[in-house]
């Protein structure tokens, strides 16, 4: 369902329960009272703030700047990011609203007062998404002889074929389904597109109900020109042939006569439906995690109904009797104009217009690694010291693909021990694990089952690296485990090293290409001693907490960020000019990390937010956080790392940790300190390009509204293009100096 796409805030919902309150949080965790010198008010409701984050990604396919198809893009990424925000936080609040659970969010409001403040919310900007589309990305396409047309747009000829098309492919899979005493109202699936059809007995002055669902197995828009062979046809002028694009709910409604012969066909509309997909398993009482998660994969397409999306030439009759077999409440109804699901829009996207896209951005393989056509040992490479890679501006597939795969094919190594939270269909890695293990070598995965919205891939690849001889496992219970680990173990003549990667990415080579992420190789003896108490821990009935150079979630990324803020307000009570807090994340949500840099900005000590998502700390509040200073990147890659630097204790960590309850409490996280001048100066960069005041952003403000950077007819900088010109200089050095 998810596409692999720049700004998707997979990692804001997914695989968060809503039950991320200090009221769930493990009995050992330790929630001190709140300072008294702060406000009550003083966070942002989080719900919000992440319809505020999809505003923004909306705001890029407003961007008339923008290549044409990018923008088309954005709308259809939109769309999908408020799919799973109805599917998880949504269905969440309801549940505690039906349930009684009136446990409050940090600013104060209840279940019911957030879905009223959601829904208002989402029906403006879901509005605002439509008309966008409407009113500016369909005449701009139609302008590129991109055409999304309707039945009557067509000629005969072309109407013709479509007709043979729709008997010879469409036909046979569409099943009208009437409703009336012998037939109840069907079940409707969750995000499928259904025809509500009204129709009359010739010999009958009664109506009926029949619902038509639109088959989701095929594309989403009929090619026209394909069917009449013009498809991508070039003109001996040398333009291209119109592109005619038919939404496949519009070919079914034009041969409804077909389904329904000897009716009336009185009048028909669309409708979709989103239903609950948050679900848990029970890990004490099932014995068996892995089949007690596909038990529980089935029964999600059977969640309650959280959001009904209808077109606005909808009939009030037709609307209430949704309303009643559906049981949606009406203010859970989002009436829109033009076309329901624009994450079809993902077709359009994948026209051959490359004048219309962003030009393709093609990684460089890491210096360190030597050219593509003759790499240089990974094991070598990293006995001469620490390597930094930045993705995408840094090749995944030359360096972490490539270190996984020597190690499995290196007769001298003896272990690859590491975690798949999310890997492609066709991951490398994985095979890569199955050849080592097929070598004979001590192979272990742990491959996390509960990963939202991911859950049947791992499954299935868990199932694949068992019966290669993989020793697989699935975490903790009550965990998941999200840290990003790779470990490798090697002999060396009589000595037996370590050798590791940690980074704030997965391990899937595709995302790679499209978010940016910071990784870290090390032959360190600390960190690989580290890495292998950590393993001990994930696999087996090891109970540490405690690391010598890495932050382990639930007990230390929170502790030791806190006692590191509280380090820099020390140091600026004690004149330290360096003591400086910057922070980079998905989101930032976790109280106890909010009021230390609140504590922090009111000692004086400067903090810089580079958050993508979700932000409930308030900027810019007089004696609160003065200091602070929160500012929000989108662009062509998905901003995903986590760094943290602490100015005059001079340390920079990366790691998988955001800075929310649910990493902090109920997963495994790592974060690992980089320690090499030469490495921490690459982070440092990007620190500084992102709070540039040239760069182009949106910035937070003290009332929660996010001001868009530098203002009009200031110079403007772009922080990716930045890095990926960083990356070739690096490279590529410049021959005059």
């Amino acid at each position: 369902m998810r596409h692999n796409d720049p700004v998707s805030p997979a990692d804001d919902i997914d695989d968060e329960s809503l039950a991320d309150l200090p009221a769930a949080l493990p009995a050992e965790t330790v929630v001190p009272d709140l300072d008294a010198d702060l406000p009550e008010d003083r966070y942002l409701n989080r719900e919000l703030s992440w319809l505020d984050f999809n505003s923004r990604v909306l705001a890029l396919a407003e961007d008339v700047s923008m290549p044409l198809l990018e923008r088309a893009k954005f709308l259809a990424i939109f769309a999908s990011n408020l799919d799973e925000f109805f599917m998880v936080r949504v269905a969440g609040l309801k549940r505690r609203d039906e349930t009684g659970l009136s446990v409050r969010s940090a600013d104060g409001r209840s279940p019911r007062e957030q879905l009223q403040m959601i829904a208002a919310r989402s029906q403006k900007i879901a509005a605002r998404h439509a008309g966008v589309f409407l009113e500016s990305v369909t005449p701009a396409l139609a302008a590129e002889n991109i055409h999304i047309v309707e039945w009557a747009d067509l000629t005969d000829d072309q109407r013709r074929r479509l007709r043979e098309h729709f008997h010879n492919e469409l036909f046979p899979v569409l099943t009208p389904l009437a409703v009336d005493p012998a037939h109840p109202f069907p079940y409707i699936s969750g995000l499928s597109l259904n025809l509500a059809v009204t129709v009359r007995d010739s010999g009958d002055a009664g109506e009926h109900f029949a619902r038509v669902k639109v088959p989701d197995n095929v594309s989403r828009f009929i090619r026209v020109d394909s069917l009449t062979g013009e498809a991508d046809r070039i003109g001996e002028d040398g333009t291209t042939a119109a592109a005619l694009f038919l939404p496949l709910e519009k070919l079914i409604a034009a041969n409804l006569q077909e389904l329904f012969p000897g009716m009336q066909i009185v009048d028909h509309h669309v409708f979709r439906v989103t239903r609950n997909a948050d679900f848990e398993v029970d890990e004490d009482r099932d014995e068996d995690l892995l089949q007690a998660l596909e038990r529980e994969l089935a029964r999600r397409r059977f969640g309650s109904p959280v959001r009904l999306e209808v077109g606005e030439d909808m009939s009030e009759h037709m609307l209430e009797m949704l309303l009643r077999e559906l049981d949606v409440d009406p203010a859970d109804v989002i009436t829109l104009p033009g076309l329901l699901d624009l994450t079809g829009l993902w077709q359009i996207y994948g026209i051959d217009r490359p004048v219309l896209k962003e030009r393709p951005f093609v990684p460089k393989t890491h210096p360190a690694f030597g050219e593509r056509e003759t790499p240089k040992s990974v094991f070598s490479t990293l006995r001469d010291g620490d390597v930094l890679v930045h993705h995408p501006y840094d090749s995944f597939s030359t360096s972490v693909v490539r270190f996984i795969e020597q190690s499995a094919a290196d007769p001298q190594v003896l272990a690859i021990k590491q975690t798949l939270y999310r890997t492609s269909g066709d991951s490398p890695i994985v095979n890569a694990l199955i050849d080592a293990a097929a070598a004979g070598k001590q192979v272990v995965a742990l491959v996390e089952l509960k990963a939202r919205f991911d859950e049947q891939a791992n499954i299935k690849w868990a199932r694949k690296l068992e019966q290669a001889g993989v020793h697989v496992v699935y975490g903790l219970v009550g965990l998941k485990t999200h840290c990003k680990t790779c470990l490798v173990v090697r002999r060396e003549g009589s000595t037996i090293r370590r050798y590791c990667h940690i980074g704030t990415g997965n391990y899937n080579p595709k995302t790679a290409r499209l978010y940016e992420d910071v990784g870290l190789f090390t032959a360190a003896p600390e960190i690989g001693a580290d890495l292998t108490d950590l393993f001990n821990t994930l696999t087996g009935y090891s109970r540490k907490q405690d690391y010598r150079n890495l932050l382990v979630a639930p007990a230390g990324i929170r502790k030791g960020i806190v006692e590191r803020i509280n380090g820099e307000i020390a140091a600026r009570q004690a004149g330290d000019e360096n003591a400086r807090v910057q922070l980079k994340a998905n989101a930032l949500v976790d109280e106890k990390v909010i009021d230390a840099l609140y504590r922090a900005s009111q000692a004086g000590v400067p903090v810089d937010v580079m958050v993508r998502g979700i932000c409930a700390l308030k900027p810019g509040v007089p004696g609160i956080s003065d200091n602070i200073v929160v500012r929000s990147i989108l662009g062509q890659f998905l901003e995903h790392s986590r760094i943290l630097h602490f100015g005059s204790q001079d340390e920079y960590w990366i790691g998988s940790a955001d800075m929310m309850h649910r990493n902090l409490d109920r997963r495994v996280e790592v974060m690992v300190q980089v320690r090499d001048q030469r490495l921490v100066a690459d982070l440092q960069d990007i620190f500084d390009s992102a709070m540039d005041p040239r760069t182009r952003c949106w910035e937070l403000r003290a009332d929660g509204a996010w001001e868009a950077l530098p203002a009009v007819g200031e110079e403007v900088r772009d922080h990716q293009r930045r890095m990926a010109q960083r990356t070739r200089h690096h490279l590529e050095p410049n021959p005059a100096g």
